[in-house]
């Protein structure tokens, strides 16, 4: 009769144990001997991490995307208790998988050592060996290793109290550090061990990561810089400019420690062993509907996130910024500094000037959202309303006067002042100084505002206006009559309209001759401003006659007199 093929699958069975009188030797070349087909290659050997108990099965992570798999009841001692916990490490074989896609694992034991030859030769090949923890002692914990050894607290591998007292009971893997065969004496490290293995793991981690792969991790720490993510031993690095499409001031505003999520692998340098990642990647760059968003002309509304000399930058949506340069923040035509005007964190609206999403690169404007001042400049200051501004600049012919952002006027240095002709505009005014002025002329198209302060100063026709009232009786010269109107003279530049009536008009000479020589002496004689000059009534109205007036209108804003005859 045949036999039937073993299921590849199944464990092979268990070794017999060793012989009370085999040395360490022997039992360690009888388990080469029986594991020598690992080497081969027709199994495969690697360190399993227990990551769950169960009645039926120890499961372990060996490093693979499935975890592996060992009937419970393979891992108890003689007396039924399991010789593992959740967090140990144990070697284990992969002998195939079961149905559910599971690995199906076999444990290699390590032999404990029999006599003190087979000790030393442990220690000095540096030789892991199992030993059993049979209770606490000062300092430590006491092993069974076939004799009696100390494993030191320091080297345990564990911090707490209370996870030491945990190892009592349980087999585990030490390497021996100290042996002293006439004292008896062996001192073990079961962190140095545990160490390799977690070196080991980590290799194996670091060699299945492939650029590109999408992988989940734990943050570990925040740095100024990034974030520093476990990714099942191995640890890769999230710089803060692959968190988020848009700008991040800190870490700790997008992440916090002990965060799960999952990451994009960017790049793998496997001579620094150094990772990348990214987390923004894993979603769409917003640049790519930027053209499809934003048009030249758009009105948009924005946070600005960044102010320097040439410029704003302004946060439009997460990931894209547009740049408003300090040409496009005021209609002003001096230079501006962008401190001035905009500050970080302020909200502003700003048109759209230029989009192109290759670059990367979106132009904004300030000054066209706020309106061109010069569109409306007619109505807004016609030619005489009275305005005030800031003198801002001073050239060889005038001076150039900010009467608000964006609109300048300017003065010629022949309407700075009245009574005083001056070589430069300095001669009277100096930058940053407030200044009145009489708009003389607005020219939108030109975008010009011309502007005089000398029509301001007080003439002696606006003094005399200042100093008179409705019928005031003066004396004044009349320089011409035409018909029934006569201008007067009532001093030096200040003329007046005098209307005449009917039967005066008939008799007046307005051929503008000279006047009769005694007569006009004789009112000469009188003072020129005070007082009545008797005049005879019925001689005509002639041109330099010196007659007394009633002023019967005064305008100071038209500048504007008019008298009667007083007699």
């Amino acid at each position: 009769m045949t036999q039937q093929p073993s299921d590849p699958a199944e464990p092979p069975p268990a070794p017999p144990e060793p012989a009370a009188e085999d040395t360490f030797a022997e039992a360690l070349s009888r388990f080469e001997r029986e594991h020598r087909h690992d080497r081969d290659g027709s199994a495969e050997t690697r360190q399993g991490v227990v990551v769950a108990v169960t009645d039926e099965f120890v499961f372990f992570d060996i490093g693979l995307k499935m975890e592996g798999l060992i009937p419970t009841a393979e891992l108890r001692d003689p007396r039924g208790e399991l010789r593992v916990h959740p967090g140990d490490t144990l070697p284990v074989s992969i002998r195939g998988r079961d149905p559910d896609g599971y690995y199906r694992l076999s444990p290699i034991r390590v032999e404990q050592p029999k006599d003190w030859a087979a000790l030393a030769r442990a220690f000095a090949e540096q030789r892991i060996v199992s030993g059993l923890v049979t209770g606490a002692v000062k300092g430590g914990l006491s092993v069974d290793i076939g004799v009696r050894a100390f494993l030191p607290a320091s080297r345990s591998g564990v911090r707490e109290a209370a996870e030491l007292e945990g190892l009592i009971g349980r087999e585990i893997q030490c390497k021996i550090i100290e042996l002293d065969v006439a004292k008896e004496d062996v001192v073990l490290d079961r962190r140095v061990v545990l160490e390799e293995e977690e070196a080991r793991r980590r290799a194996q981690v670091f060699e299945s990561l492939r650029e590109g792969d999408v992988v989940e991790g734990k943050v570990r720490s925040l740095t100024a810089f990034g974030a520093f993510v476990d990714l099942g031993g191995v640890d890769g690095l999230l710089h803060v400019s692959d968190m988020s499409w848009g700008r991040v001031a800190k870490p700790s505003d997008v992440l916090a420690e002990g965060e799960t999520l999952r990451v994009k692998i960017l790049k793998i340098d496997a001579a620094a062993r150094r990772i990348s990642l990214g987390l923004k990647q894993l979603t769409p760059d917003p640049w790519t509907l930027v053209g499809d968003k934003y048009k030249p002309g758009d009105r948009v509304r924005g946070s600005v996130v960044r102010v320097t000399d040439f410029g704003a930058f302004v946060e439009l949506e997460p990931g894209v910024e547009g740049l408003i340069r300090a040409s496009e923040l005021s209609w002003s035509r001096r230079p501006v500094k962008p401190s001035e005007i905009i500050k970080p964190g302020e909200v502003v609206e700003a048109v759209v000037l230029e989009v192109r999403p290759s670059e990367r690169r979106l132009a904004l404007g300030l000054k066209q959202a706020l309106g061109d001042p010069w569109e409306e400049i007619d109505s807004r200051y016609p030619a005489g309303a009275v305005v005030e501004g800031t003198v801002v600049n001073l050239a060889e012919f005038g001076a150039f006067v900010e009467i608000e952002p964006g609109v300048e006027g300017m003065i010629h240095i022949g309407d700075i002042a009245r009574d005083k002709r001056l070589k430069h505009p300095k001669e009277a005014l100096q930058v940053g100084q407030r200044v009145r002025a009489l708009v003389l002329e607005a020219d939108r198209n030109r975008r010009r505002l011309r502007l005089g302060m000398k029509q301001l100063e007080p003439t002696t026709l606006d003094e005399y206006i200042a100093e008179h009232r409705s019928g005031d009786v003066v004396t004044g010269r009349l320089v011409e009559i035409l018909g029934e109107t006569a201008t007067v003279e009532l001093g030096d530049g200040i003329e007046a309209l005098c209307r005449i009536p009917p039967q005066s008009s008939a008799a007046a000479d307005s051929s503008g001759g000279p006047a009769d020589l005694e007569q006009l002496t004789a009112m000469l004689a009188a003072k020129w401003k005070h007082g009545a000059v008797a005049s005879p009534r019925k001689e005509p109205l002639k041109a330099g006659q010196v007659r007394s007036f009633r002023i019967t209108f005064l305008d100071p804003a038209a500048k504007k007199i008019e008298v009667e005859l007083a007699g």
